[in-house]
Formats: C-alpha cells, sequence, structure tokens
C-alpha cells in the first residue's frame, strides 16, 4: 500500500493538486497545439482566378517556334528610278518668253510649260515644208525609175539610186519633225512652246523668263515619275556577307515616323566605293501616293535568318524583375503559371527564348504584370 500511494503522489501532488509529471506532459501537449495548427493554415492559399471583366482586357500569343532573325540597321536616301526620269535639253537656241510651272509641280505629258522665241525652230518648220515637197517630186521619180527598170530601160543602178535618195530625204524630214514635236506654234505669236515629254512631278528646274538658251546646253527641267522610287543602301564592310538581293527590309524616314515601307533589296553593287567606303544596294519601292520624296534620308532595317530555330514570344509578353525574365503561362482562366525563362535575344518586337517555355504554349502578352504579382508567390 506505501509503494501505491507513493506513486500516485507523484502524479497527482500534494492535497490532491497536479503533479510536476502531469504538468511536464500538459505543457508539451499544448505547445505542441498551438505550433502546428498556425503552420497548416498559413500554407493554404486561394486559387487566383480571372473574373469576366478583366478577362476581356487580356490577350494571349502563342509561343511559336521559328527562325531566329538578326535585325541589320543601315542607312539610306530616297532617289528616283533613273529609269523614270527625263531632262530636257532644249535641242535649239532662243529666248525664253514666258513659263508655266515651279518645281514640284505635278505635270502631264503634252502640258505646255514655257513658250521661247528662237530663229532656229522657225528655219526648222521651212526645212519641214522643203523637205516634204523634195519628197514628194522624189517618190515620183522614183516610180518613173521603177518603170523604166521593169521595162529595161533604166538599169538597176538608177532605180537604187532613186530608192536611196528617197530614204535620206525621209530620215531628214524625221529628224526635224521630232525636232518640231518638242514645240507646238503659239496661237497668234512668233513664239513656240515646251511641252511636258512625259507625265510626272519636275524635280528640277533651272529656266526662267527672259533667259537665253543655247542648243544642247544645260537641262532646262527634269521630269520624273515617282509611282516607284528607289532607295539607296549604304553597306559598310562588315555587313556585306550579310546582305543579298532578294532581302526583305523595312524603310523608315523622319517625314513620316509611324510609317514603315516594305521592300526587297533588288540588287547590290559589286564595286566598293572607295570614297564613302561602303557597298551600294538598291530597294525598289512603290510610291503610288508620293509620300517618298527624292533626296529624304532613310533608315533601313534588314531582316537575316541565322540558320536555327527557337521557340519565339512578343516581347511584350517578358516581365523583368529581379534581373530575370519572366512571362506567365496561360492554361486556363483558374490556372495560371509565372515561369523564369531564359532568352537567346531579341529582335524587332520578338523576344527568343531559349529555354524554360514550349512551341505550343500560350503567354499572357497584355496585362499580364497584373496577373503576375497575384500569382507569383503561388508557384
Amino acid at each position: 500500500m506505501k509503494q501505491l500511494h507513493h506513486h500516485h503522489n507523484n502524479i497527482t501532488g500534494n492535497n490532491g493538486r497536479p503533479g510536476l509529471g502531469m504538468l511536464a506532459l500538459l505543457t508539451v501537449f499544448f505547445f505542441f497545439i498551438s505550433c502546428k495548427e498556425p503552420s497548416v493554415e498559413t500554407t493554404k492559399t486561394a486559387r487566383y482566378c480571372l473574373d469576366d471583366s478583366f478577362r476581356k482586357k487580356v490577350k494571349l500569343a502563342p509561343a511559336r517556334l521559328q527562325p531566329v532573325r538578326e535585325n541589320i540597321t543601315l542607312t539610306g536616301i530616297v532617289q528616283s528610278n533613273p529609269d523614270k526620269v527625263v531632262p530636257f535639253t532644249s535641242l535649239v537656241g532662243g529666248v525664253v518668253s514666258r513659263t508655266w510651272f515651279s518645281l514640284g509641280d505635278v505635270v502631264t505629258k503634252g502640258q505646255v510649260l514655257a513658250e521661247i522665241q528662237s530663229s532656229e525652230l522657225n528655219n526648222l518648220q521651212s526645212e519641214r515644208k522643203s523637205l516634204e515637197g523634195e519628197i514628194a517630186v522624189a517618190e515620183r521619180e522614183l516610180s518613173a525609175v521603177e518603170s523604166m527598170y521593169e521595162d529595161g530601160i533604166a538599169s538597176q543602178k538608177d532605180f537604187l539610186t532613186a530608192q536611196s535618195e528617197l530614204k535620206t530625204k525621209q530620215a531628214a524630214l524625221e529628224n526635224v519633225t521630232a525636232t518640231l514635236g518638242l514645240y507646238g506654234s503659239s496661237k497668234g505669236t512668233a513664239g513656240f512652246q515646251i511641252k511636258a515629254p512625259m507625265s510626272g512631278v519636275i524635280t528640277e528646274k533651272n529656266i526662267t523668263a527672259g533667259m537665253q538658251i543655247p542648243a544642247e546646253g544645260n537641262t532646262l527641267f527634269t521630269v520624273a515619275d515617282l509611282s516607284e522610287v528607289w532607295v539607296i543602301l549604304n553597306i559598310y564592310a562588315g555587313n556585306v556577307t550579310k546582305l543579298h538581293a532578294g532581302q526583305n527590309v523595312e524603310i523608315s524616314t523622319l517625314s513620316y515616323p509611324d510609317k514603315v515601307f516594305e521592300g526587297k533589296i533588288t540588287s547590290v553593287s559589286q564595286v566598293f566605293d572607295n570614297e564613302e567606303r561602303v557597298l551600294k544596294a538598291w530597294v525598289v519601292i512603290p510610291n503610288e501616293d508620293q509620300e517618298l520624296k527624292p533626296g529624304m534620308s532613310a533608315d533601313i532595317t534588314a531582316k537575316r535568318e541565322q540558320g536555327e530555330e527557337a521557340v519565339s514570344i512578343p516581347t511584350g509578353a517578358l516581365i523583368f524583375d529581379n534581373e530575370k525574365h519572366f512571362v506567365v503561362v496561360y492554361k486556363d482562366d483558374c490556372n495560371m503559371e509565372a515561369r523564369h525563362v531564359r532568352l537567346l535575344g531579341k529582335n524587332s518586337g520578338t523576344a527568343y527564348v531559349e529555354e524554360g517555355l514550349r512551341a505550343g504554349e500560350q503567354v499572357v502578352s497584355a496585362n499580364q504584370l497584373l496577373i503576375y504579382e497575384r500569382i507569383k508567390d503561388n508557384n
């Protein structure tokens, strides 16, 4: 009995109160409960889902496997297409009495541009009338010699001589008529009109009223068809092997900062320009609205494929956080992941992903930062 009573005192202590052993057990039990339960609560996280109103503001973009492209930046200048430019040089001398055009004017073929007084043109008109009369006589003579030749009266030499004389006079008349075709007589005056040789824009003007013009002197004016222009590119030595005919380029100008003109390199010169230390290349650009003017400077971006493929996404889908790049990968409205990606490079709105994303996955490309802030700690 003493042994049993002694054991009971170790549990309850004196006067029926809990003993030291019981207090120790209770203390351990409550400590365990107080530590364990809050730990479970802090790891519970609510699943983030897109609500209907915000979902409308979210844009998605697929990750695609495509060739890695390099952008090569070049400088250039807009020029008229030399095959569609006519510089007008007077074939006769005279004095300019009046002009009807200015630099930059749009003109149509045959439109009167200036009037000149020219004794040479008067002489050409007289020569044309004279040649027309001589040709009529030569045609009659040829007809007569031909008849005699057929009857055996005239020799073959006489026939060929008459035929040659007629052709000579006809050729002279064609030359005079072609020269006079550039000018037209003004009604009521002794003057002659200079007409536009083609439709286009006046890109050069060196003629004024009262000006003395010599025969075959300097260019009086130039008409250019600007419905198609050339952009001349400067290719420096380091980029010579990277560019070739047929390569796609994008062209921008200071005059139209928000517009990009697209084209292809038409040809690359085979001769290095020692003065400018560049190789020249040409890009033919349609210019129906005539926005591109000769003399404009241009910035050109040539696109070059590097021969390898990589997963690509829009650069706008990237999130830069803590010196790393992330994307929000979308699976459904309640299943999104903030994922770290390693980039191979970026190029003109496209980011090439080396690691962290597979082709076919979807990334959020608009308002992704708001989603990223909500889910980044849950991944």
